[in-house]
């Protein structure tokens, strides 16, 4: 009995070994001298189209129980994403249609199958199984916790302090990601450290169901290209891993030198080599990185377009083309670059007064909003330094 239970704190100790909390202390080991295999629950809300780097760093540590024998629950939240997390928010998020986050959530479980073993031990749960419930267990289920827990909570007690509104939808939330503990069984959540509120939420309820009270680990977040705020895709500081290779490159180059050693730890599990300087070392990194999503092929062809635009200062061999209708006459350049590449007009303004926009490497002048189509046919219109349309008139 000694001999398994020093094996289970050893095996906590190693599943625990990147984690920030590891709550409460002492019952993953106790899980683990079970010698069953546990249920290991991770939640994901579909709010956006794509997983970023983000999110691998959690899906990780979930393959790191996977490979230790344990069935991971992947529970895709297309219900409680209706509601909105409002963890570290000062205001409600935005509503998403259904049509959106079922969209979001095929993607969410095709991604993640690239870091996670697509096998017996996955088990891909989406909460509308249960949360689609009667009122009568959705009264059952509040009842279970008090205002007063909720407002324990850090981003409400805030927003209540300042007078701030909390819709009563929001208040709900981690009631019912907690729940989903309970219908899952979990042995074991895990989360960023924004969501340690959710995963206690998590035990208190299925303390009162009767149900065994799950064991919690939480990451660090990684911060996004930025270097400051945690990577998000409404805050545009994110890299997504199925972006085109070449872009994924170029994002992580473009890194503050200080995010290298948190990259380094919390996505390659390796520190940043000592013999290279900031600029070789995000070099290895964006190759790993592109590598572990594209495969090495793609890293190289990656790299070397990436010399090619921006240390020899070519242009990229291969430019996506965009057709112009003859008929237009003159093209106003706001319209055309907001259509190819996305974003407003007044944004698009702001890279022409900037000299942002080139034709053929050449920057406009500032002021020139009109150019005749004839006059872009087989041209190349470049916005900022990644960004590049081939330009045919009709």
């Amino acid at each position: 009995m000694e001999d398994r239970a020093t094996e289970a704190a050893r095996t906590a100790a190693h599943l625990a070994r990147n984690a920030v909390d590891d709550l409460p202390r002492g019952a993953l080991a106790e899980k683990l001298a079970s010698g069953r295999p546990l249920r290991v629950k991770l939640g994901l809300d579909p709010t956006a189209a794509d997983v970023h780097l983000g999110h691998t760093v959690v899906l990780q540590k979930l393959r790191e129980f996977q490979d230790a024998g344990h069935t991971v629950v992947l529970i895709i939240g297309d219900y409680t994403a209706r509601v909105g997390d409002p963890s570290g928010r000062s205001a409600t998020r935005p509503v998403l249609s259904g049509e959106e986050i079922e969209a979001h959530a095929r993607t969410y479980v095709e991604q993640a199958g690239k870091v996670l073993a697509e096998d017996e031990r996955l088990e891909v749960r989406f909460n509308s199984e249960w949360l689609d419930m009667p009122m009568e267990e959705l009264f059952r289920l509040v009842r279970t916790v008090t205002v007063a827990q909720i407002l324990e909570r850090d981003d409400f007690s805030k927003r209540w302090a300042a007078s701030e509104p909390i819709s009563m939808l929001e208040l709900l939330y981690p009631v019912l990601q907690g729940y989903d503990s309970v219908a899952v069984r979990a042995d074991v959540e895990l989360g960023g450290t924004d969501q340690t509120f959710n995963l206690l939420m998590g035990r208190a309820i299925q303390a009162a169901y009767g149900r065994p009270q799950q064991s919690i680990l939480t990451v660090p977040l990684l911060a996004g290209t930025d270097g400051v705020q945690k990577m998000s895709k409404s805050l545009g500081n994110q890299v997504g891993i199925t972006e085109p290779p070449g872009d994924m490159y170029g994002k992580t180059l473009s890194i503050p030198d200080a995010s290298l050693e948190p990259w380094y730890d919390l996505l390659l599990g390796a520190p940043v080599p000592a013999d290279a300087g900031p600029r070789d070392a995000k070099r290895a990194l964006a190759r790993a990185l592109v590598t572990r999503f594209h495969g090495s092929e793609a890293a190289a062809e990656a790299e070397a377009a990436f010399d090619r635009v921006f240390v020899s200062h070519e242009l990229p061999e291969d430019i996506e083309e965009a057709t112009v209708p003859a008929a237009v006459g003159d093209v106003h350049l706001p319209e055309l670059i907001a259509s190819l590449f996305g974003g407003s007009r007044s944004e698009a303004r702001r890279h022409l007064s900037s000299g942002a926009v080139k034709l053929d490497g050449e920057p406009l002048a500032s002021g020139v909003l009109d150019v005749p189509a004839s006059d872009l046919d087989g041209r190349v219109l470049q916005v900022g330094k990644r960004r590049f349309r081939r330009i045919r008139v009709a």
